[in-house]
């Protein structure tokens, strides 16, 4: 192969210009190929984690009450209903059941379960149900969320949306949105009344305020203690839901389903909560792919069109290699190589100029509240396939030119 890498590397060397100018093209396409697609992945993850606020990847909850249709009759020997049901016929009419405040039955053997699989890496236990939050003359419904601490902030990563005061949750304490703390008037230290439907409530002071980058996020939810919040919902040593966190956020579905069938549970994942989202998201990645295989083509068929006429403007060299004693096989390497080398070389530079584009974008691009929109990182697996597609690339994209060239007889090339 020493053959075949010199002259391709001279052939290249000798291109001028011409070379020059199809690394430029493979390095712009390779480096914008790159960009968009770190650009968009942490765009999409960074949409999602705003978005979901504090939902977590994967939700564990009873299974709901479903009304049965009744057999038989229970009316009067003359009713119409009686005599039809009389005869094994189902009710047609069947009201949906009510769904009440419920706890995971067995939710501590629950938890071992569910740490024992692989893909699980946090889990939070937490109680939630209706309530009311009342400061002087003002009051606001929303969802009082017992939690514990240490738990829930490797879930939802609370701790790092707090904006004033700490993530804890003493006897006593209250954690509250950044608009409902507004909308009452209230802050860190201030007190304000939390009841439920099945407690009268009592006073709490406001330990924290939490910003979940939404407004209606941030009037939804009043966090405390999970003892707390127990007593405030009647549900004595239970829990409503256990929020799971798994290695791989696009990951949750199928973990979800692999511990539905293990557990007597309903398992979510918030793929399944957020379909609308999940919809949106796809079809921005289709683009996305349609996007790199259309600068993929573009590049190939630059790294084409540049070989062909090379093979033109070196039909003489090519005849007198062949007089000389070099086989078909081995032009037609010479000029795969080519195609090997342009595609290694705009890899190389098209890996460092993405990389360049995501880190001076990352710095310019900022979200409403003032953050990066997304940072720029050094994703090796992806520069890594990008290097391996690029040379298989270049010498596809060098197959036909190299064809053309193994096929010239030496005479005739020699004489042109």
């Amino acid at each position: 192969m020493r053959f075949e890498w010199t002259v391709a590397w001279r052939f290249l060397r000798e291109g001028g210009a011409q070379t020059v100018l199809i690394i430029v093209g493979a390095t712009l396409g390779i480096a914008f190929i790159v960009f968009i697609t770190g650009f968009l992945g942490e765009l999409q993850r960074d949409i999602v984690q705003r978005t979901l606020g504090v939902q977590p990847h994967i939700t564990v909850k009873p299974v709901e009450e479903v009304a049965r249709a009744l057999r038989g009759g229970i009316a009067e020997p003359g009713d119409a209903a009686a005599r039809g049901t009389a005869a094994g016929q189902v009710l047609a009419d069947i009201q949906p059941r009510g769904q009440r405040l419920r706890s995971i039955d067995q939710w501590q053997s629950m938890v071992v379960r569910l740490r024992e699989n692989p893909d699980v890496v946090a889990i939070s236990p937490l109680v939630s149900g209706p309530g009311l939050v009342t400061r002087g003359d003002s009051n606001k419904s929303l969802a009082i969320v017992g939690i514990v601490p240490e738990a829930y902030a490797q879930v939802t990563r609370l701790d790092k949306k707090l904006i004033a005061g700490i993530l804890r949750v003493d006897p006593g304490d209250v954690l509250l949105g950044r608009d409902l703390a507004d909308d009452l008037g209230v802050e860190v230290g201030d007190p304000v009344r939390l009841s439920t439907p099945n407690s009268t409530g009592d006073t709490y002071r406001v330990r924290g305020i939490f910003d979940l980058g939404a407004k209606n996020l941030n009037q939804l939810y009043a966090f405390v203690g999970l003892a707390t919040a127990q007593a405030l919902h009647a549900l004595p040593g239970g829990v409503t839901s256990i929020d799971v966190t798994v290695t791989d956020l696009w990951d949750a579905q199928r973990v979800a389903a692999d511990l539905g069938r293990s557990i007597p549970h309903l398992v979510e994942s918030w793929i399944t909560v957020n379909k609308q989202l999940m919809v949106a998201l796809s079809n921005q990645t289709l683009m996305t792919r349609m996007i790199r295989v259309t600068f993929g083509m573009v590049v190939a068929i630059g790294v084409a069109s540049v070989l062909m006429v090379a093979v033109v403007q070196k039909t003489r060299e090519i005849g007198i290699l062949r007089a000389m004693g070099a086989t078909r096989s081995r032009v037609l390497r010479v000029f795969l190589l080519q195609g090997a080398l342009i595609g290694l070389i705009g890899a190389v530079l098209g890996c460092a100029a993405g990389y360049a584009l995501g880190r001076l974008m990352s710095g310019l691009l900022r979200s409403a509240d003032g953050t990066q929109l997304f940072i720029a990182r050094l994703d090796f697996p992806l520069y890594a396939y990008t290097l391996l597609g690029a040379i298989m690339l270049g010498v596809l994209a060098a197959a036909l030119p190299a064809r053309r060239a193994a096929r010239l007889d030496p005479a005739e090339a020699i004489r042109m």
